[in-house]
């Protein structure tokens, strides 16, 4: 661990370790239309929401695999 890494996981994350902690690009994250938070001039993504998304996603196999709330939102904003 770095001189400056922490030795716990931010609450608000820029996009690139937003990204990084979903495991996905920061193309794909800025798609998904996440809420940001503002802290000065900086938008944050929040981890709280970052592993609610990441909860609502289906599990493969799952019975009832669908529509997570992500999902209606952005069909909404259509």
């Amino acid at each position: 661990m770095g001189k400056h890494e922490p030795a716990f996981a931010p609450r608000l994350l820029p996009a690139p370790e937003a990204a990084h902690y979903l495991g996905i690009s920061e193309t794909t994250l800025r798609g998904l239309g996440l809420p940001r938070r503002m802290l000065g001039g900086k938008r944050l993504y929040d981890r709280l929401a970052l592993d609610e998304y990441a909860s609502g996603l289906p599990i493969e196999g799952e019975e009832g695999e669908g529509v997570n709330t992500c999902d209606e939102i952005l069909r909404a904003m259509r």
